[in-house]
């Protein structure tokens, strides 16, 4: 079980992390890091350190909590761990902890060892943490939803009648998840600039984000066999940021009657580091009404939404050649999510499809009240009023060489402890 002296606001560590830091000694992300020649393998995120758990591991220190940690932690994804489950999840969270913490020494007096496991973040390779074999994408904030409704149905009601019963999502490529810092080519696609014309394909000329958060999951479930609402903690590890880009104008032509393809497929980036819902239990908060109430197998009494401040900023390539910091275009809370992660994995499993370690189920674009709305489609409002940025460009949709980052972190005021996720960062480059 979790053993919440983890969480302590006054829990420190012997690894120094600074003020504002995204990972003190009560998050404990995991990532796949790796540094020079070295293959990639498991590490946590302490302050501006790694710790590689695939060296702590050989030298004994999780005997007894997990005895094939020598083997999981020298992969290169997470998945062998995330099919272990809650109980391992849990136990291997209190032992690095306890390693960790200002009090322990068990660490501190084998120098050579930290010399060769503890280095800094900036020498370290960070990687796609988990071997996504399933992404899906939902559709669950219903401002986010009651938006683009306005936008692309402006005669008619802006939410579907099934929008408030079902988690709205589809299946995404796998294929394409990035990891934070890979550039991001412009698509191309078919669209359709001129209704009265054929379609042309060409690179898209409305290219767009979507901030969402991402849950990965662990020991999943057998072929017909749902996962009740009940038991989705039991199967979700963690969270990632995520920007979906989108193809706005491939999306718009091609998606009916099916969906989306071309638009969505060609490029995810997420964050390397997966926070665990041990760590952000302090901040699990109800999320809002749900009217009409969900049909039982979405019904749930826990709060599974969580106090996650976001943000999203812009940089244009001649801000950072004039030495420009980016701008703050949106800061969206993910607590305002309709549909939760724990509905979202049961409605996928209801009809008995099968969750595998290391599956990414992304929540869809997070937008708050206005303005903190969390695509450009919206900030937009389909390019009707651009955003205008420092150099004296104006933005409907991302140009080549723009530069966009993703962060979130909850708590980091009143004395709570910040629990980040680093970020989530892309540059735009120009269609090959």
């Amino acid at each position: 079980m979790l053993d919440r002296t983890t969480t302590d606001p006054a829990l420190r560590s012997w690894v120094p992390v600074p003020d504002e830091s995204d990972f003190p000694i009560q998050n404990l992300p995991l990532g796949i890091v790796s540094r020079g020649s070295e293959s990639p393998r498991v590490a946590v995120a302490i302050g501006d350190h790694v710790l590689d758990l695939a060296v702590v591991a050989d030298a004994g220190f999780f005997d007894g909590v997990l005895p094939e940690a020598r083997a999981i932690f020298a992969r290169g994804s997470l998945n062998a761990f995330l099919a272990r489950g809650r109980p391992t999840w849990t136990a291997v969270r209190n032992r690095l902890s306890a390693l960790l913490s200002e009090e322990s020494r068990a660490l501190r007096d084998m120098p050579a060892l930290v010399d060769r496991a503890l280095y800094r973040r900036d020498d370290a390779r960070l990687h796609v943490p988990v071997e996504v074999g399933d992404y899906v994408d939902f559709y669950s904030s219903i401002e986010h939803a009651t938006n683009l409704g306005k936008l692309f149905r402006p005669d008619g009601e802006p939410l579907l009648p099934n929008y408030r019963y079902i988690p709205i999502g589809y299946h995404g490529r796998s294929a394409t998840i990035v990891v934070s810092g890979t550039p991001i080519m412009r698509p191309r696609g078919q669209r359709r600039p001129h209704p009265d014309q054929p379609p042309v394909f060409a690179p898209t000329a409305a290219l767009d984000i979507e901030l969402e958060m991402g849950f990965v999951t662990g020991p999943g479930n057998a072929l017909s066999s749902p996962i009740p609402i009940a038991q989705a903690r039991e199967h979700i590890y963690g969270l990632v940021l995520v920007n979906d880009w989108s193809a706005r104008d491939i999306q718009a032509w091609e998606y009916q009657p099916l969906g989306p393809f071309l638009g969505k497929s060609f490029a995810t980036s997420i964050s390397p580091w997966v926070v665990s819902l041990d760590a952000l239990d302090p901040y699990r908060v109800h999320g809002p009404a749900q009217d009409p109430p969900p049909l039982p197998y979405l019904s749930t009494a826990e709060p599974w939404n969580y106090d996650i401040a976001l943000e999203v900023q812009l940089q244009s390539e001649e801000m950072e050649r004039r030495g420009m910091a980016p701008v703050t275009i949106s800061r969206p809370n993910f607590r305002r999510m309709y549909w939760n992660m724990a509905q979202q994995l049961a409605h996928a499993t209801a009809n008995g499809a099968v969750v595998r370690a290391g599956d990414l189920f992304a929540s869809g674009t997070i937008s708050d009240a206005a303005p903190n709305y969390g695509s450009l489609i919206e900030l937009t409002w389909r390019g009707a009023q651009p955003i205008a940025l420092p150099d004296g460009s104006r933005r409907s949709f991302l140009e080549d060489g723009d530069t966009v980052r993703l962060m979130g972190h909850a708590g980091g005021a009143s004395g709570k402890p910040r629990i980040g996720f680093g970020e989530v960062r892309g540059r735009i480059v120009a269609a090959g």
